[in-house]
């Protein structure tokens, strides 16, 4: 009976495609292997792993950035993680 309402196992794999449709559609965005650029400039890099995704963040848009790291662990952090990168991008389009 606990199982009725039990979430889908999380696939890093599958969510790792999905999450990268997500931010090829935020325009300033360019994808470049296994992550995104802004004008050249690594901004975003993404790994699967059995469990998760290991996500890094570049606290700004530069050719040696310094990086946050995100583990995202289930759908519900994946979501934040593209809402974070929104508000990453509306802060460098304001610098």
């Amino acid at each position: 009976m606990d199982d009725f309402f039990a979430l889908p196992a999380f696939k890093p794999a599958e969510a790792l495609i999905q999450l990268k449709r997500q931010l090829r559609d935020l325009r300033p965005l360019a994808e470049r292997g296994a992550g995104f650029e802004i004008r050249g400039a690594s901004v975003i890099e993404l790994e699967a792993t059995d469990s998760t995704i290991e996500a890094r963040l570049a606290k700004r848009p530069a050719r040696s950035p310094e990086w946050t790291k995100h583990t995202l662990k289930n759908s519900a952090d994946v979501r934040k993680f593209v809402d974070t990168v929104k508000q990453h991008l509306l802060r460098w389009s304001d610098e």
